[in-house]
């Protein structure tokens, strides 16, 4: 009985101890520890995850898609989490689109808690992978930057990479509209890391959508153009622009190589580049319309002003003579522009004197940009008028010692087009449906002046002229070629190899609704300006005046 009673107290004494160890064990954790392991406990529950926002889609000027974010997961694995990874490979490869022996090189990796294994997975597929319930394997919501259109205008869209970095063209210069803004997600889980309750807390903001001045119709035939111009004259690159000289709206802008905005990787480095906004060149002939609008609206000639021309003209140390050998001819102002005298281009220039020119060189836009609003756009090279030379005024009148880019050069016609009032291109019409407020246009030169160009600029498709051979029957036209000799970055010389092609016009002629330039780097087998970029765009404005609804005149 004794045994029995102390064996009860001994049992008594223990279970008051253990009690007495819980109690002291409780008031630890409930009090020194509690803040801690408060927060190690909704670590452990709640978590939160990015919302990724939808980027906003990039629309031509009737609404066709030309950049859309459809729903698209990255999945991902914790290796050490995947128990046979082997098995867990072969379900997945189909899914995946990826052979279950690279699957399991990087399931059975145990040197990494992260891998991987696809990224942009179509919606339906990634929900097909969630239902498996495959423990280790994570699918992370997001979108998948897509281009319908694939090639088309791919430079000036430019794309977005994998982790959502802009990386070129609109994209870029427009991220911040387009990509929106990201949200948070709250999701709370059970002891076996189901989620049990989900919470929005920051709601994603999707990205703006863009409308642009694009006409797909137009771009499309624009680039096959300038595909089958680069068949025939292998150059080192070619751009061509289609704009409303009215308004100032780029139709089309289009780039040889093409590119696939999808697959922007696969192309080489220097198909990236908008040449239309990048590429620097001398302007050549094509400038010659320059000098003469600045010398009409300056009264310094008309354009029934004659000119003895003899076949070379020396100014200062150099002596500058015509494209073709020809004798003495006497020429006025327009026969000077529509036959692309070089001899009548320097005497109009030096008769309007080096001031005055440098005036117009800027008036009309030369040496800044177009503020168009695309990246990579370059200012082009003017000399400053205390820096001119004794011979800058033989070379600059006819469009050498200076540097343009096709857009600037463009958007100088259309001031000519336009009844002198200069419009600034732009691409960007519409802003989540809200129209953009064109920029404001200024007069560069008088409405009479500008006629008077226009009725030379006609001359190039009469007999005799240097697009003579360029005809749309029931359209006039209107334009000026252009053939420059590049420098020898070697010698610092006029390369006698490498030339600049190109031609700027409109149509019609006399009241222009669109405006067209081409230029071709370094074209092979021919040089001219009127051999191979007036045929291109004789071939754009066939398609494009139609299309466009212009009716003949």
């Amino acid at each position: 009985m004794v045994l029995l009673e102390r064996r009860i107290g001994l049992l008594f004494a223990t279970f008051l101890a253990l009690l007495a160890l819980a109690g002291a064990r409780t008031l630890w954790l409930g009090g020194v520890k509690a803040s801690s392991l408060s927060s190690a406990a909704a670590s452990q529950q709640v978590t939160s995850a990015e919302l990724p926002a939808e980027r906003g889609a990039i629309l031509d000027r009737n609404g066709q898609s030309l950049a859309v974010s459809p729903p698209a997961d990255d999945v991902s694995a914790t290796p050490y989490l995947v128990r046979d990874p082997l098995r867990v490979a072969r379900r997945l490869a189909r899914l995946l689109d990826r052979t279950p022996e690279e699957l399991v090189k990087q399931l059975a990796r145990r040197d990494t808690g992260f891998v991987y294994l696809a990224r942009d997975v179509p919606a339906r597929r990634a929900e097909r992978i969630k239902r498996l319930k495959i423990e280790g394997i994570a699918i992370t919501p997001g979108f998948q930057r897509v281009y319908p259109r694939r090639h088309l205008a791919a430079q000036v869209i430019g794309s977005v990479g994998t982790d959502g970095d802009a990386l070129g063209g609109l994209e870029y210069s427009r991220d911040r509209l387009l990509a929106g803004r990201d949200g948070e997600r709250r999701l709370v889980k059970d002891a076996l890391g189901e989620s049990i309750n989900v919470r929005d807390t920051v709601r994603s903001r999707r990205g703006s959508s863009l409308r642009l001045t694009i006409d797909s119709a137009v771009q499309e035939k624009v680039e096959e153009v300038l595909g089958a111009l680069g068949q025939k004259y292998r150059p080192r690159g070619a751009s061509a622009i289609v704009m409303d000289p009215r308004s100032g709206d780029v139709i089309a802008m289009g780039n040889w190589p093409r590119i696939d905005a999808n697959r922007l990787g696969a192309a080489p480095q220097y198909a990236l580049q908008n040449k239309s906004v990048g590429f620097t060149h001398e302007p050549g002939s094509t400038f010659k319309s320059i000098t003469v609008a600045g010398a009409l609206e300056d009264r310094t000639v008309t354009p029934q002003t004659q000119f003895f021309l003899p076949p070379t003209i020396q100014v200062a140390d150099r002596v500058i003579g015509e494209a073709h050998d020809r004798g003495d001819i006497t020429l006025n102002t327009g026969e000077i522009l529509a036959q692309s005298s070089n001899v009548g281009a320097v005497k109009i220039g030096l008769k309007m004197g080096a001031r005055r020119f440098d005036h117009w060189v800027r008036r009309f836009g030369f040496g800044r940009t177009t503020a168009v609003g695309l990246p990579g756009e370059e200012r082009g090279i003017v000399l400053p008028l205390e820096r001119y030379s004794g011979s800058s005024m033989g070379n600059l009148p006819i469009g050498q010692g200076l540097a343009v880019t096709p857009l600037q050069l463009a958007t100088a016609y259309g001031a000519i087009a336009n009844g002198g009032m200069l419009r600034p291109p732009r691409v960007i019409s519409a802003v989540d449906g809200h129209r953009v407020t064109s920029r404001r246009g200024r007069r560069v030169i008088s409405p009479a002046t500008a006629a008077r160009v226009r009725r030379m600029l006609a001359g190039a498709f009469a007999p005799g002229g240097t697009a003579s051979e360029v005809d749309i029957p029931g359209y006039a036209l209107a334009g000026k070629t252009g053939t420059a000799n590049k420098i020898d970055e070697a010698t610092g010389e006029y390369s006698e190899e490498r030339y600049v092609a190109s031609f700027v016009g409109f149509a019609p002629a006399l009241s222009p609704e669109v405006l067209i330039s081409v230029t071709v780097d370094e074209p092979k087998g021919d040089i001219y300006g009127g051999a191979v970029a007036a045929p291109a765009f004789g071939e754009i404005a066939r398609f494009a005046l139609p299309s466009l609804g212009i009716p003949p005149k």
